[in-house]
């Protein structure tokens, strides 16, 4: 059998590998501690915490099509509980018009989608990594805190070297890193094109999530959340979310749950502990809804440079990249190359499995 690599164990990588596995051997390495990427979900006493996102676009075929193929039940899949939305203009909250939260985040929803919000899976999105980890075991052979250094054409053999010197042969590569990652690995093979998207603009995300005793908030939490107009944003604060009020089963019954989203400076990122992002967490949320005394439980998670921005320059790098890449079995996958979110992720991670199959089996 033909051995692929797959280079990151984030959603992109794993649903390669699982589409691949099938057929092939395959091999996944992935430069972290833990599986997932930016799907990483905690359950803590009752709690379901997203550290990383927390569904995809409501119109999705390609993730309930890859839960049912994991034999995940049907019933896993939900939908929010509270479709309309809040904004802040810095004095008081208003009922946004369905879409209008997500133009005003910058999100890209198509017409028919306003107002539909998104979709989760009842225990959080990291069940669908937790099932592909499963459903793996038997498919692939998984390696963590496994940084890989190059891939390279040695003589007419394709091969991925890892940090530690490690030399896998390989008949076929998928890249599902980001793409700063993935241009420093394909400089060998494809130099110039790689080099264009070395420089490819990022953004980053800090959202810390604060549980409390629903008693202790006067709001009504009767919406997903809210976002905050870019002239009241103050210390970052983008967003909250009413996660136990977006979402069935996020909380314990006599708590409540909100997730903040902020958007911090290099500098923030290296000098604020997780105590200051919950002294501005707090301090923003306070702004908007009366809040109660100390919260019960509090999580900061930090995304450093971690977004991609898909402008102009960024799509034709990655074209530019996908053309030199061509005349080789090498496919990338994930949100970093052909559109940001969980269901764009898991496209191209199918789509890089079946023409990367496809080519394998010509051969």
């Amino acid at each position: 059998m033909a051995v692929v690599v797959v280079i990151g164990g984030g959603l992109a990588g794993l649903t390669a590998a699982f589409r691949l596995g099938a057929r092939h051997d395959v091999v996944v390495l992935e430069a972290g501690n833990r599986l997932g990427g930016q799907i990483h979900t905690e359950l803590d006493r009752g709690f379901v915490v997203e550290r990383g996102g927390e569904g995809f676009v409501a119109r999705s075929e390609a993730v309930p099509a890859l839960a049912r193929d994991l034999g995940m039940p049907a019933e896993e899949l939900i939908g929010q509980a509270q479709l309309r939305s809040y904004g802040f203009d810095g004095t008081q909250l208003r009922e946004l018009r369905p879409g209008e939260a997500a133009t005003l985040l910058g999100f890209q929803v198509p017409q028919e989608e306003l107002g539909k919000g998104i979709r989760s899976l009842r225990r959080g999105m990291g069940s669908l990594i937790w099932a592909l980890a499963g459903n793996l075991g038997a498919r692939a052979a998984i390696s963590l805190d496994t940084k890989v250094a190059s891939v390279e054409m040695r003589g007419p053999q394709l091969t991925v070297i890892t940090a530690s010197g490690r030399v896998l042969p390989a008949d076929g590569v998928v890249v599902a890193t980001s793409a700063a990652v993935a241009a420093a690995l394909l400089d060998p093979i494809a130099v110039e094109s790689a080099r264009a998207l070395a420089g490819a603009k990022v953004v980053s995300s800090v959202t810390v999530e604060l549980a409390y005793s629903r008693d202790a908030i006067a709001h009504a939490l009767d919406a997903s959340g809210f976002v905050v107009a870019l002239s009241a944003q103050q210390q970052g604060l983008r967003a909250c979310t009413f996660t136990s009020a977006k979402f069935i089963d996020r909380a314990p019954p006599d708590a409540a749950s909100l997730r903040l989203f902020l958007r911090p400076d290099a500098g923030e990122l290296a000098e604020l502990d997780d105590g200051a992002w919950i002294a501005r967490a707090r301090a923003g949320l306070a702004r908007v809804i009366a809040v109660r005394g100390e919260p019960l439980r509090a999580w900061v998670s930090r995304w450093v440079d971690a977004l991609p921005v898909f402008d102009d320059t960024h799509r034709a790098a990655v074209a530019a990249l996908e053309r030199a890449l061509a005349p080789r079995p090498i496919a990338l996958a994930g949100s970093a190359f052909h559109g940001s979110g969980i269901d764009a992720a898991v496209r191209s991670a199918e789509h890089a499995a079946t023409t990367l199959g496809a080519a394998l089996a010509s051969r």
